[in-house]
């Protein structure tokens, strides 16, 4: 399985940032790492492997871009609007950066996104905020409200950044033609909000998978099952 380490200054964010990438060619698939991890996060867990299949095949290609959230959600000692103000640079990172030089690599013109637990978060927040670039945003344990980490904080960027806030007022026709898997488990502890935001998109009308696996707990073992049953859905160009 072909593996590259990019790193370069991104202009979004004025500073550097990492990126693994798997395999030689197919649909672009960025899988974002959970709360604060790093580029190679998603290769040590193994969920990478698990997609080895897809890989080798030439059938994806998985871009796997360091997080910032230290920098952003996780960083109590900076004001909110700082906090926030610094994931609407790393949301434009992912955009302009990466998104928008690897979409067209297959006819689609498109990008799948996933992540698990808080990069879960990540893959929803970016598909929703950006429709016409992504045709499947598959979710493993993700939570989608950021109203946690802002300490009462509320702003124009927290309301654009929360899903479940936003979701009501979107009216982008590329919703309605993505793939989106919600997936989740009846002892995961972000079970709650993938109920919540199933029934947002059911009001929506908008199309979507709620997976929910029986006894499994918030842990890679059961993302590791999902991923690859998850990239069985894109359709291969």
């Amino acid at each position: 399985m072909k593996e590259e380490y990019f790193k370069w200054h991104s202009p979004n964010l004025n500073r550097d940032a990492e990126m693994l990438v798997f395999g030689h060619a197919g649909y672009p698939v960025i899988v974002f790492p959970t709360s604060m991890g790093s580029y190679h996060e998603n290769k040590d867990m193994g969920l990478i492997e698990s997609a080895r299949w897809y890989v080798e095949q030439g059938l994806v290609q998985i871009f796997c871009p360091s997080s910032i959230d230290k920098d952003s959600f996780y960083q109590k000692h900076i004001h909110p609007a700082n906090r926030i103000q610094n994931h609407v640079w790393y949301d434009r990172m992912i955009c302009h950066e990466i998104v928008e030089r690897v979409r067209n690599n297959t006819g689609a013109g498109k990008v799948v996104v996933a992540g698990c637990s808080f990069g879960g978060y990540h893959a929803a927040n970016f598909a929703f905020r950006h429709p016409g670039y992504v045709s499947h945003m598959f979710s493993m344990s993700g939570a989608f409200s950021i109203k946690s980490f802002m300490n009462g904080y509320h702003d124009e960027h927290v309301y654009f950044n929360s899903p479940e806030d936003y979701l009501f007022g979107l009216e982008d026709h590329e919703l309605w033609n993505m793939d989106i898997v919600l997936g989740t488990s009846n002892w995961d502890i972000c079970f709650d909000d993938n109920l919540r935001m199933s029934r947002i998109l059911q009001q929506k009308n908008v199309h979507h998978w709620l997976d929910v696996r029986q006894d499994r707990q918030h842990d890679w073992p059961v993302w590791k099952e999902m991923f690859p049953h998850y990239l069985s859905r894109i359709k291969f160009l």
